[in-house]
């Protein structure tokens, strides 16, 4: 196994090529604490199971190239969603297409048939995407399959009856997210057609029907839909349903993004409580997120820490991608409404420091200059109270001369990033911008915690309710810190949290 943990990552289970080698190695901007292949391309989550202590996670995956290609399942697994070691690849394309995104499940009675006596089958629900199809112009090029593992997914065999449902004759067929539903005693099925999400049940994971179609006129429409996830969650003792469904473009800040609907499922109808567009988060880089199998009581969310405006460009190698790190998904209410929250899981909590290693009062505005910012290498928290929230400017700096801008407007009830500055930007002429995401609480006091990991932030404010994640290239690793902060914000605290190896 293959450990995916800082910079030590320089080999995986497929071999460096000499286009690989050939690549200038970028080690200062793979995250320590968020899952990065080896080498290669990579793109969404898939297949996400824990069983055992053991999180599973699948990913679309070219191991050929540093970018887009045929794509496979590639696997990683870990014990504490921190540390990362990465699999044999899991699932390859083969006479009917290439492996797409999908989901897997541990088919605990055996519904399927696939499993062997006394020992349930894991049962991994993907897309074929036929590509030579595709090209003759044909519609019908995405399908839906099967693929099963008898030893806790270190292999799998793809189900000889694949696939289990057919393209009808739509465009853009993709995606299935699966679970069981007890009410019902069936599978659901959450699938991405078109401009929409199409939910089928089956008995069995082989022989689906469809039951209802939401979404044509609802929500955020700027291309199409992928990677749904129906999802349930309780609020004092009721339960509600949320549906989370991705796009690109048409996402608050431009390029890919998540929105999300809550509301009521009865097994065959998903039924929005309203028409309001949600967005789970409203930075830039976080696309294509599902949660977790088999994790009850807990909701656990991961989602692929980038954008298709410029994923194809970033400047990483031996890799390219990673994936956020994953949260806790709840709901809370505001007002008359409910919103999701997305909160840093428990393991990210328990990886920082007990103590923080730095308190700086938000009264001062003079830079800091900070050793214990440069002892981090990049990769540290910051926490920020107040008891009114007013505007504030945090900037991180180095030596180089870049700068990373992040704050709240007053005036706007607005949370913000700005990486005009904040180094390499070159490479897209969309990457350089400041970016927005509305405050939705409307609590007086200021709670923000940001999460640095050598190139990314994920800011989170007001318990979850508001989120954004932002990817950066700085020369050098942040060194510097500066906080300028208005009126009551001034009788706040910033604390620095450093991340334990």
């Amino acid at each position: 196994m293959l450990s995916l943990t800082g910079s030590d990552a320089t080999s995986g289970a497929h071999a460096h090529t000499a286009a690989f080698d050939a690549l200038p190695h970028t080690p200062q901007y793979r995250p320590a604490h968020h899952f990065t292949p080896a080498q290669a391309w990579m793109n969404d989550p898939n297949g996400l199971l824990f069983h055992n202590g053991t999180w599973h996670l699948f990913f679309q995956h070219y191991p050929d190239a540093m970018t887009w290609g045929p794509m496979h399942w590639g696997h990683a697994t870990s014990q504490d969603l921190m540390t990362w070691q990465e699999q044999p690849i899991a699932l390859a394309p083969d006479a009917l297409g290439m492996i797409f995104s999908g989901s897997a499940v541990i088919d605990a009675h055996n519904t399927s048939g696939l499993g062997a006596p006394g020992q349930a089958p894991w049962v991994a629900i993907f897309t074929h995407h036929d590509a030579e199809a595709e090209k003759a112009g044909r519609t019908d090029y995405q399908h839906q399959s099967l693929a099963y593992s008898l030893d806790e997914g270190r292999t799998w065999q793809k189900y000889a009856g694949n696939p289990v449902l057919p393209n009808p004759g739509l465009k853009d067929l993709r995606d299935p997210k699966v679970f069981w539903h007890a009410a019902t005693a069936r599978w659901v099925m959450s699938l991405a057609a078109g401009d929409h999400i199409a939910f089928y049940t089956s008995p069995n994971l082989k022989d689906w029907t469809l039951q209802s179609q939401f979404g044509q006129d609802i929500g955020a429409h700027g291309s199409v839909w992928e990677c749904p996830d129906l999802i349930p969650l309780s609020l004092d003792g009721q339960q509600h349903w949320v549906l989370i469904v991705s796009l690109v473009p048409g996402g608050p800040n431009g390029g890919s993004a998540t929105q999300y609907f809550v509301g009521d499922f009865d097994g065959h109808h998903f039924t929005p409580h309203d028409t309001h567009t949600r967005w789970l988060d409203h930075g830039p880089d976080n696309y294509a997120g599902v949660t977790w199998h088999n994790t009850a009581p807990r909701t656990v969310f991961i989602g692929w820490m980038s954008n298709w405006i410029y994923a194809k460009e970033l400047p990483t190698s031996p890799w390219r991608s990673a994936m956020t790190l994953p949260r806790e998904l709840s709901l809370q209410r505001v007002g008359e409404q409910l919103h999701l929250s997305a909160r840093p899981a428990q393991e990210v909590l328990q990886r920082l420091a007990k103590q923080p290693r730095n308190i700086a009062s938000l009264a001062s505005d003079q830079p800091v200059p900070d050793d214990a910012l440069r002892e981090t290498g990049g990769r540290f928290a910051i926490e920020l109270n107040a008891p009114s929230l007013q505007d504030f400017t945090l900037t991180l700096s180095n030596d180089a001369g870049d700068a990373l801008h992040i704050g709240y407007d007053t005036a706007s009830r607005s949370y913000w990033i700005d990486r005009t500055q904040a180094g390499l930007s070159d490479f897209n002429a969309d990457f350089a911008a400041r970016h927005t995401a509305p405050r939705i609480s409307t609590a007086p006091e200021a709670q923000v915690s940001l999460f640095f990991d050598r190139s990314s932030v994920e800011l989170f404010a007001d318990q979850g309710l508001t989120s954004m994640t932002s990817l950066h290239f700085p020369r050098q690793p942040w060194s510097q810190w500066r906080i300028k902060a208005a009126g009551a914000m001034r009788e706040g605290t910033l604390a620095l949290g450093v991340f334990q190896p």
